[in-house]
């Protein structure tokens, strides 16, 4: 198995400025034995969780400019979102897209709904 792979996260972050910005970066995925007896699989670093929920959005929803109220990573489950930074740059998420959100300070985001049914599994850093 070749484990040159990584997974793909949108990072939405503020600057010294309070300015949101996005960023596109990744994280690696290494050969690890997760579940022995069962052979080694790809895994990420791990990282520490506070808690876990689902988050879904009604149909054509949208809130107000907005810092995040904590450091999270959103994964996307069905339906489709889309965030403005600050800065004025927008991006639509769909099923399956990773956002590490942490714009927890500053002008922060907007967020409407932009497909029926967003669900998403928000992670509490």
């Amino acid at each position: 198995m070749n484990n040159n792979y990584s997974v793909s996260i949108v990072r939405l972050y503020a600057d010294k400025d309070g300015e949101s910005h996005f960023s596109d970066e990744s994280s690696p995925l290494v050969l690890a034995e997760f579940a022995p007896p069962a052979p080694a699989i790809l895994v990420s670093p791990a990282a520490a969780a506070k808690r876990s929920l689902f988050l879904a959005l009604p149909d054509e929803w949208s809130g107000a400019a907005h810092p995040a109220p904590h450091g999270q990573l959103m994964v996307m489950m069905r339906g489709a979102i889309e965030v403005t930074a600050s800065d004025g740059e927008s991006r639509t998420f769909a099923a399956g897209d990773v956002i590490l959100i942490e714009d927890t300070t500053g002008k922060g985001h907007t967020t409407r709904s932009a497909a029926p049914d967003a669900l998403a599994v928000v992670i509490q850093a």
